[in-house]
């Protein structure tokens, strides 16, 4: 059956070159278009469509607005469509925070431009919503942070997470749940370039340790966690006692840059047996290899269960292979990763 999709932008320009891209799959079916949030309201109740591909900026009322107010009425699978700035890759954590499952970048003004390359981001992205979890969103608890009992050697640990669909929200929950001493985190979220910077700047105002984004050899300390930036990859390197990040391009690996794989294998070469690797939510399969070789080269591996996923995806694949450990629900996960770290001699 196809996936039915209801696009939602004040632009007549870019609702048809939308539609083009969706209709070009024959198993997605566009069953209606609104130029603004009070039509949209309405043709949802309608035509309860699978998934809703929706713009942030329109008038009357704005995206986030409107999806609040469906996430709490009438849960559905949502698609953001944002600008690649500063002020679009903030509104879109806002949209993720709110409920969306996921995003693609909006057109830019000469909309046909390029659109070959977005073309398989947006029906992938669009299929992947409409087999995830979503759930009515309801006002919810800071997490309770656990606590650590930290040991001489735990500059010499390191941890390494990986996410991709509705990994913002479950990086959060983790990130957030971790005290301040605990070892150096390396993270992997699958977001453009000009995201992950503003996604660092968030966690870093919410959590006990301190998150940016990476930069070409910064060093990973106790406390202190560093993002791969979008397009980037970013591997793990050790000089004398302290580990450092390169970051660097080169081909997409299991379809990505930044890659996973590339993190997870390059941490089971560098930390071995002194790593702990987590999988979180995600479609694909990235991760799922590398989070083998480090569980191979003696790390201890986490990985999100199929219940608190948003898209069971990369974790389900990483379980599979042999990779994952033992899985858990999101908001034990942190628990699970300070337990291990105390364990780890």
């Amino acid at each position: 059956m196809a996936v039915r999709v209801l696009i939602v932008d004040d632009s007549a320009t870019a609702r048809a070159v939308i539609r083009e891209v969706l209709e070009s799959d024959r198993d997605i079916e566009v069953v209606g278009v609104a130029q603004d949030a009070y039509i949209a309201r309405d043709k949802v109740v309608e035509l309860r469509p699978d998934v809703i591909c929706l713009d942030v900026e329109m008038p009357r009322m704005d995206g986030i607005t409107f999806l609040k107010k469906l996430m709490a009425h009438m849960p559905t699978p949502v698609v953001m469509v944002s600008s690649l700035t500063q002020k679009g890759a903030r509104t879109t954590l806002e949209a993720l925070e709110a409920g969306a499952v996921d995003f693609v970048p909006k057109p830019h003004s000469n909309i046909y431009d390029g659109i070959d390359e977005i073309r398989d981001e947006i029906v992938s992205k669009v299929k992947a919503a409409a087999k995830a979890k979503v759930i009515q969103k309801k006002h919810i608890s800071a997490p309770q942070r656990v606590s650590y009992n930290a040991l001489s050697e735990t500059t010499d640990k390191v941890i390494a997470i990986g996410a991709s669909t509705g990994g913002t929200e479950a990086i959060k929950d983790v990130l957030t749940r971790l005290p301040a001493n605990i070892p150096g985190i390396i993270i992997v979220q699958h977001m453009p370039s000009n995201f992950t910077k503003s996604f660092a700047d968030r966690l870093n105002e919410l959590c006990a340790i301190e998150v940016k984004e990476a930069k070409n050899g910064d060093f990973l300390g106790v406390g202190k966690a560093l993002i791969a930036p979008g397009d980037f990859h970013m591997v793990l390197r050790r000089s004398g006692a302290r580990y450092f990040v390169e970051i660097g391009s080169g081909d997409k690996v299991s379809g990505h840059r930044p890659s996973v794989d590339v993190m997870f294998n390059s941490v089971a070469k560098t930390a071995g047996a002194n790593a702990i690797g987590v999988i979180l939510t995600g479609m694909g399969a990235d991760g799922a290899k590398g989070l083998l070789a480090m569980r191979n080269a003696g790390a201890r591996t986490i990985g999100q269960n199929e219940n608190s996923c948003i898209v069971y995806g990369m974790p389900k694949v990483a379980y599979e292979v042999g990779g994952v450990e033992k899985q858990y629900e999101l908001d034990l996960i942190a628990q699970a990763v300070v337990r291990v770290a105390e364990e780890m001699k």
